[in-house]
């Protein structure tokens, strides 16, 4: 599919040069560049300063990777102190001070009964590079090799993730019906939909005219982010957990964009209370550095030597910035911060949404904020539920988010857009948000989203920015 470039926005010749020459060298995979055209040249917390002098709002924070902001000083006091001190910055898998201190504080943070029992793998850089060594992990330990994964899910860009995620083919991945309120897959929502899915999530394991083998594991995430931001509901969760574990299934938590504070709880699967036998870990726990890992109990530890390997998982700086940002966050509550603050910017998102039929719905949980937007004129093409009352929603409309997005950043404020269709605006602040850049946000979006619907512009041909 063709991709059309957002109208970019007025920069100085010299600056032009750097977006034309980027355009001109770099892949057609390129993404963020294409709906963000602009020149990044400093930031501190969540404020970046363009080539051109422009101040943006950042709410796109790495993609969630920087938990407290651009150059936290915390964070840049832990690298500076290893580079200064001579310490190694490659040693692939050997133990150092720096990782040890890191080790010991993400067990810390992590659930006891997973602490107290766990194993640690250090991965590749990435998130995906963790969800593979995830799979490859539960296939050597129960000797299946098929999956489970659900509808709407991203765990990835590698071969393996992406087999995993939404809209990617497999025949070794079993789609699972993920419940959600707005557009239930079985158009009833709420507590019904939940049972609903668990009903058919279990009916389907246990049949043995199925099709579906007796799988290594089930992957999910706590909350879907590139799906739309869709929260799993805590008693679906919960039952999900009992299902695996009546059948001996390991239970795979990706928590590398929810995790370190950014839904309200340290990790998100607390919200539940439940204990996945797995969890997928990255983006914050690099303090903004590269760096992936998963934590499992020990039982599902047999791989032999060398199983597992990688040049690059020995990242110091990363694992100094990480064991930082990770201690900061635990001891400054900023999980809780981030609970209080995103209750009350989705209070006003919500109250904005009364006066935009644009803003299909609201979402979240914590700084992992949603706004679907939709076309309130087309034909209804789903069905929500809201206080057991079941309504029909209108399509959602992918060019208005685009639009939306492109006058946010002209308003100094960054968003992502992400949900099946790219009709979700996304915004992943950083847990160092205050009260007043909280505001600013909001005025800024709602500012953006009056500009947006009026636009004579808004409905002509637009690519994706994904």
């Amino acid at each position: 599919m063709a991709v059309t470039e957002p109208a970019p926005v007025a920069l100085p010749p010299a600056h032009e040069g750097i977006l034309r020459r980027q355009a001109l060298r770099e892949s057609a995979a390129r993404t963020y560049a294409r709906s963000l055209p602009i020149v990044p040249v400093r930031a501190r917390g969540m404020t970046i300063e363009g080539a051109d002098g422009r101040r943006y709002l950042d709410c796109l924070s790495g993609a969630g990777t920087l938990a407290l902001g651009h150059n936290h000083p915390v964070v840049l006091e832990a690298i500076r102190r290893v580079i200064d001190s001579g310490a190694p910055l490659h040693v692939l898998d050997l133990a150092t001070p720096v990782k040890d201190a890191f080790t010991t504080e993400l067990f810390a943070t992590l659930p006891s009964e997973l602490a107290d029992n766990g194993r640690i793998q250090f991965c590749g850089p990435a998130g995906t590079d963790a969800v593979e060594a995830a799979f490859k992990l539960v296939r050597a330990a129960t000797g299946r090799s098929e999956l489970l994964a659900f509808t709407g899910a991203y765990h990835g860009m590698t071969a393996g993730a992406l087999a995993a995620s939404g809209g990617a083919p497999d025949v070794r991945v079993t789609r699972l019906p993920f419940p959600q309120d707005y557009r239930c897959p079985f158009g009833t929502g709420g507590e019904r939909g939940e049972r609903i899915a668990a009903r058919w999530t279990e009916y389907l394991l246990d049949d043995p005219k199925g099709g579906v083998p007796a799988p290594a594991g089930m992957i999910l995430e706590p909350v879907q982010g590139e799906g739309g931001v869709n929260p799993a509901p805590d008693g679906w969760l919960r039952r999900m957990r009992e299902i695996t574990r009546d059948r001996s299934i390991p239970l795979i938590a990706d928590e590398v964009q929810t995790g370190v504070g950014r839904t309200g709880t340290f990790w998100a699967v607390e919200h539940s209370g439940v204990v996945p036998d797995v969890m997928v870990l990255s983006k914050a726990i690099g303090g903004s550095l590269p760096l992936a890992v998963i934590v499992y109990r020990s039982e599902l530890d047999t791989w032999q030597p060398g199983a597992h390997a990688g040049t690059f998982r020995g990242n110091q700086l990363a694992m100094a910035a990480g064991a930082a940002t990770l201690a900061y966050v635990r001891e400054n509550r900023l999980a809780e911060h981030a609970a209080t603050l995103g209750a009350r910017m989705l209070a006003r998102l919500r109250a904005l949404g009364a006066d935009h039929p644009s803003m299909g719905d609201v979402r979240g949980r914590g700084l992992m904020i949603g706004i679907e937007l939709v076309d309130p004129e087309a034909a209804p093409t789903g069905t929500a539920t809201d206080a057991g009352e079941s309504r029909s929603v209108p399509p959602p409309d992918p060019v208005l988010a685009a639009a939306v997005q492109q006058e946010c950043l002209r308003r100094g404020l960054i968003v992502e857009l992400g949900g099946r269709h790219g009709a979700v605006v996304r915004l992943l602040p950083p847990l160092t948000l205050t009260d007043e850049q909280a505001t600013a946000v909001v005025d800024r979006l709602a500012d953006a989203m009056r500009a947006a619907e009026r636009s004579p512009h808004r409905r002509a041909a637009a690519g994706p920015t994904r």
